[in-house]
């Protein structure tokens, strides 16, 4: 009885060692079949002057809150002297409204130019006043007293912005609050019709998790979606996901959707911004060795016959801040909004898939993503291959920004205590900047090296 017992207890303990082998190992991402013969024209077309997202406020209320902007790129007439990130649309009743478009989170001004597809993160979801419920209430009024054919134009976007706008708050700049927002938003609609309620249909919880946003020329290269590729099957159901901020019926979606083959053409054409700097080629090809023996087992291999492996990560191997791949679980109620809902059905369904832990991305165009981490949480390439520099509370500057070309990412200050929401408070939940230890054992020549050879990608 004693021997039995001695194997039995053998016998669990391999087992569990085998178990967590298993959860320690990287996972393979498998592709998804993708609508394909789409043309780039149209959908680069379709990106900025669409109507995906058919409501918004008058250009007069517009024009009011947004002042003169610098405008970094030619569109249609209708557009002229509306910045990148807006788009004017005709709502129901003929009168033009001004409504965000999708560069609101993916295009950003760098040193003057707009580069569509990179992340912006410039973006101010901690500011609690621009779309508070006071200053929306205070422009309806404006409208219904003075203009209340253009309030009936806009009045579901504004219920939407009152319901949505208080619960995307970040306790900093320069992160992303769109995972929020599409919880929110399913919280709002029925998911086989998409029509709204004023009242949640489902609990989501309270909590705003922040997001780096990644820049889409990675896209064509990945086999799911987001931090987590959480998002696999049919790519262009998780790009229309604006859409659910004013659409109807999905009747409405169903001529958005028909437009993510042009769309995606156009995103795949993305090709990562060079470096703009001289780089020293030397150091760069000791770099690219170090790099291929430590760093291309997750990340993949660059140049002509590069590979990229599609690697989940586990939140054992990689321990950067889990609070985002756990928020698929917590939010287990909008993972089956979304798998039974509308975006999920026809011939190229979408479906959310839970993992915890994140992809290792492709690196293509690494230098001008900063700031790093899924959060944004690192500013420099430096830190993120030295963890015992990466600052506790920084910031940067959002009006002035300056890039760094000796030591690549933004420029930062370094703060006692975080007595601003512009500085980046790594003690926060969700906003943690460890984790990602693998370059602390290179050398500093070694972590030089490696950076020299980031430039080139």
């Amino acid at each position: 009885m004693k021997k039995l017992f001695v194997l039995f207890i053998l016998f669990i303990t391999c087992l569990s060692f085998t178990f967590l082998i298993k959860t320690d190992e990287p996972v393979f991402v498998p592709p998804s079949p993708q609508r394909t013969g789409g043309d780039s024209a149209r959908g680069y077309d379709y990106l900025v002057n669409g109507d995906y997202v058919r409501g918004g406020v008058p250009e007069m209320i517009f024009k009011k809150g947004i002042g003169n902007p610098t405008i970094h790129l030619e569109r249609s007439a209708a557009n002229e002297g509306i910045p990148h990130d807006y788009t004017a649309v005709k709502a129901f009743n003929g009168e033009i409204v001004i409504a965000p478009n999708c560069l609101q989170c993916h295009a950003q001004v760098f040193e003057d130019k707009l580069y569509i597809g990179l992340g912006n993160t410039f973006l101010d979801f901690s500011d609690r006043e621009t779309l508070s419920v006071k200053n929306l209430e205070k422009a309806e009024k404006f409208l219904k007293t003075l203009a209340p054919k253009k309030w009936k134009a806009s009045e579901h976007f504004f219920e939407v912005a009152k319901i949505t706008g208080p619960q995307l708050y970040t306790e900093t700049r320069g992160v992303n609050a769109a995972d929020r927002l599409s919880a929110v938003l399913a919280a709002h609609r029925d998911p086989v019709t998409f029509k709204w309620s004023s009242e949640p249909l489902l609990q989501i919880p309270q909590q705003v998790i922040p997001s780096d946003v990644p820049a889409w020329w990675l896209l064509k290269k990945k086999h799911g979606m987001f931090y987590n590729a959480f998002g696999r099957g049919d790519f262009g159901r998780f790009l229309m996901a604006s859409n659910l901020l004013t659409v109807n019926d999905t009747l409405e979606s169903a001529e958005v959707d028909s437009h993510m083959p042009d769309v995606l053409a156009y995103i795949n054409s993305l090709q990562a911004p060079a470096y703009p700097k001289s780089i020293d080629a030397g150091l760069a090809e000791r770099g690219r060795i170090i790099f291929n023996n430590i760093c291309s087992e997750c990340h993949g291999t660059y140049g002509n016959d590069g590979q990229y492996p599609n690697l989940l990560i586990p939140q054992s191997v990689i321990q950067t801040d889990s609070l985002l791949q756990a928020s698929n679980y917590s939010n287990p109620e909008f993972v089956d909004w979304f798998n039974r809902s509308w975006f999920s059905s026809g011939d190229h369904p979408g479906k959310l898939v839970p993992f915890k832990g994140y992809l290792a991305p492709p690196l293509d165009g690494v230098w001008v993503t900063a700031p790093y981490f899924h959060n944004a949480s690192v500013p420099t390439l430096e830190a993120v291959l030295n963890s015992t520099i990466r600052p506790k509370y920084w910031s940067r500057s959002f009006e002035t920004p300056e890039y760094d070309y000796e030591n690549p990412g933004w420029k930062f200050s370094v703060h006692a205590q975080p007595t601003e929401r512009i500085i980046y408070n790594t003690t926060l939940p969700g906003y943690g900047n460890y984790g990602h230890y693998f370059g602390d054992k290179l050398t500093a020549e070694e972590r030089k090296a490696v950076i020299e050879y980031l430039k080139t990608l």
